[in-house]
């Protein structure tokens, strides 16, 4: 009877429950098929801060005869910005550079440079003025999230320095993470854990800028980690997209309002084995 009742309890045991996570909320599907695979008040919207800039990274991306090698003069503005807000996290771009689109996205992804998020919105947005091609490229970002069907999603800024209405939920984030893992330029970037950037100085000579080292824990620690981004501020809390793939498996998902860096990683390296699983 004992080796009976052995058996039995096998199957049950084999099967994972569910995980506890401190983050509010919490998604996580399987990339190749759209498969829910965890959900957390996974359809409540909440500030999403830097994982904002997944949306700036795949507009840029998206458009039409892009050159990635063109390159952008970081005009004053940007750098007062980074000031403006109580020093956001920035690339340290400096006035008068002159850096390539690409290099912009590394800037953008990896230390979550607010600064080259605002060169991008200016290069990409359209208007005579640079407020209006800001706006523009604002417009661009909720376009491009009406495309994708997320419909608990609005950007009011380029960078997720919102002003109140700057919104998402670990579904449509996580199927915004997901349509921008379709572009190779994209994945090449957020699976880099470190860039070093040389760019062109006014003057015309070559500037090594310092290593930008990418912000997402799991790239170091999580085995098939492929990406994809941070997110943190006051309103947002800590947040993470992630991904992941192992024997050909993709799992990708998000954590929101999580409760501190160190919490927020455990919360998706819980989804994560939790998704294989499954």
């Amino acid at each position: 009877m004992l080796t009976t009742g052995a058996l039995t309890v096998a199957p049950a045991q084999a099967a994972a429950s569910a995980p506890s996570i401190a983050a509010k909320g919490g998604y996580v599907m399987n990339n190749a098929t759209g498969k829910s695979l965890y959900t957390k008040a996974a359809d409540t919207r909440r500030s999403t801060g830097s994982t904002t800039k997944i949306m700036t990274a795949l507009v840029v991306l998206k458009q039409s005869n892009l050159n990635l090698d063109s390159k952008v003069t970081i005009q004053k503005a940007y750098s007062d910005y980074i000031v403006d807000n109580n020093w956001a996290s920035n690339a340290k771009l400096i006035v008068g550079d002159k850096v390539t689109v690409r290099q912009l996205l590394y800037g953008l992804m990896l230390p979550s440079g607010c600064d080259a998020a605002y060169a991008l919105a200016d290069k990409f947005g359209s208007g005579s003025t640079r407020a209006k091609r800001v706006q523009s490229f604002i417009g661009k970002m909720n376009t491009t999230a009406k495309e994708l069907g997320l419909k608990n999603t609005n950007f009011d800024s380029f960078d997720g320095i919102g002003r109140g209405s700057n919104y998402s939920t670990p579904r449509d984030l996580t199927k915004l993470a997901s349509a921008a893992m379709k572009n190779s330029t994209f994945r090449t970037v957020v699976k880099t854990k470190k860039y070093t950037a040389k760019t062109t100085t006014k003057s015309g000579g070559t500037r090594t800028m310092a290593p930008w080292e990418n912000t997402n824990p799991l790239l170091s620690s999580y085995s098939g980690a492929i990406g994809v981004k941070t997110g943190s501020g006051p309103e947002a809390g800590y947040c993470l997209v992630f991904a992941a793939t192992r024997n050909g498996k993709t799992v990708i998902g998000t954590v929101l309002a999580s409760t501190d860096g160190p919490t927020r990683k455990s919360d998706a390296t819980k989804l994560l084995n939790y998704g294989f699983t499954r």
